[in-house]
């Protein structure tokens, strides 16, 4: 068998060959669209009836850990090292109608040397909508690494109907800052915590672009992989004892801040957040969840994965998660055959198809999956995401009709009258064109309810 850097490589020579042979440079000011739409999206996918602004704001937390500094001292400290930690989050929001600029989003690619541009809807610093009700908040945590980009499909599709978003850069764990694993694992849910904390601060600034626009009191959470790491934390489900001496977790027992049925742990619980979506969700994979502490999830979730996931695992991992927070209604949306990349990353840039020097392979399966395409993934995520989120951040109610479906996509009948109306044997996924829900499975626990067993 072939060492895994040996078939990358062999990848990237294998889509190297393909543009060569087509006639096609990736060039670097390639425009790469994160608001594509396909024709067969379904329903709630689509953009919605607000104009989209967006732009970076810089926040800094101060007097937290320096799990760095900690990491590298060869014997505990007297006094643990603090440090001042600065963010960058990109908002995006709803925009005052006609705004013109810049689209460009400039963003770098896994390898971390590479920039590339990103093209959507949003215009770059457009004044924001004056209206008299506040929106509701959605914070978005990437994974590890990542950056505040990597969900950018979603992120201004979501502002685009009525939600001010704001995407986190989780310092230590972006592409231009990836260091030490355990500063991802202790900072994850704080960051989330603060963000929020910056934003009704930010509310209640009069001097600020955002001032009375922010509904903190109904925010939710959408996290991918490390990010569903912090979601599943910051829902109330907190690390085991044993997760907090591991190895690569931050040393001499700093990360039992998080630990479940620590005061420190429920001291951070939220009754801001109102329900977080977790797409591939990491942890219970190595037992920094179990059955006991998830029973601490005291908000609505609906999970993400692909079956294949090899990185967060789906049995024993993401789905372990799903059925174990038992005293919540969750629900868990399958893409058959997917591998950890399902649903969450934006379409792969066209640079990425490029061998990188740094990397020694294309990053192009950093964002891509073997089975399914892309945009297909990010249309199904706008338009569940939308769902849920309608539904618990806005009470939409007519939402959540969306959210009631026969289990497996393919089981759907899509049957219609002589006069075009649904006939009474119709169970087609609710807002799924004919012939397009295939290979999706959709599942419900309520609050109390545990997984049958099979």
């Amino acid at each position: 068998m072939l060492p895994t850097t040996a078939k990358k490589s062999l990848l990237s020579l294998a889509l190297m060959s393909t543009f060569v042979t087509a006639g096609i440079s990736a060039p670097a000011t390639a425009q790469n669209r994160i608001d594509v739409q396909r024709v067969d999206a379904p329903m709630l996918a689509a953009y919605g009836d607000y104009e989209v602004g967006t732009r970076p704001i810089t926040l800094v937390n101060p007097g937290q850990l320096d799990v760095l500094a900690l990491d590298a001292a060869e014997d505990e400290p007297a006094e643990l090292p603090l440090y001042d930690r600065e963010l960058i989050v990109q908002m995006w929001y709803p925009s005052f109608p006609g705004a013109t600029g810049s689209k460009e989003l400039r963003a770098f690619l896994r390898d971390a040397t590479t920039e590339v541009s990103l093209t959507g809807q949003a215009t770059l610093w457009a004044a924001p909508v004056t209206q008299s009700s506040p929106f509701p908040l959605v914070i978005i945590s990437h994974g590890y690494p990542g950056n505040r980009f990597l969900l950018s499909h979603l992120a201004e599709n979501l502002a685009s109907k009525g939600y001010i978003v704001a995407s986190i850069d989780h310092t230590d764990s972006t592409y231009r800052t990836q260091a030490a694993f355990g500063s991802t694992l202790r900072n994850r849910r704080l960051d989330q915590l603060f963000v929020l904390n910056e934003m009704a601060r930010l509310n209640e600034d009069s001097g600020s672009f955002l001032s009375g626009l922010i509904d903190t009191d109904n925010t939710g959470i959408v996290g991918y992989s490390m990010g569903g790491y912090g979601a599943v934390i910051t829902a109330g489900g907190g690390v085991t004892e044993a997760s907090t001496a591991y190895a690569f977790s931050p040393p001499y027992g700093t990360l039992a801040i998080h630990q479940s049925g620590t005061d420190s742990h429920n001291s951070q619980l939220d009754s801001r957040i109102k329900t977080a979506v977790a797409i591939a969700p990491w942890g219970r994979n190595f037992s920094f969840f179990d059955a006991e502490s998830l029973k601490g999830v005291q908000i609505p979730m609906l999970f993400m994965a692909g079956s294949e996931d090899d990185i967060s695992l789906y049995e024993g991992g993401i789905r372990s998660i799903y059925e174990e927070s038992v005293n919540v209604d969750r629900a868990l949306l399958t893409f058959d055959n997917a591998n950890h990349n399902a649903a969450a990353p934006m379409p792969a840039p066209l640079e990425s198809y490029q061998v990188s020097a740094s990397l020694g392979y294309a990053p192009f399966d950093h964002y891509a999956d073997a089975v399914w395409d892309t945009v297909r993934m990010n249309n199904i995520n706008q338009h569940f995401s939308t769902a849920w989120l309608n539904k618990y951040l806005k009470g939409d109610e007519e939402s959540g009709d969306f959210l009631e479906l026969v289990p497996y996509s393919n089981d759907g009948v899509y049957s219609v009258d002589d006069e075009g109306e649904f006939a009474e044997d119709h169970t087609y996924w609710a807002g799924f064109p004919d012939r397009t829900a295939k290979g999706l499975h959709f599942e419900w626990l309520r609050a109390g309810e545990e997984a049958p067993e099979e």
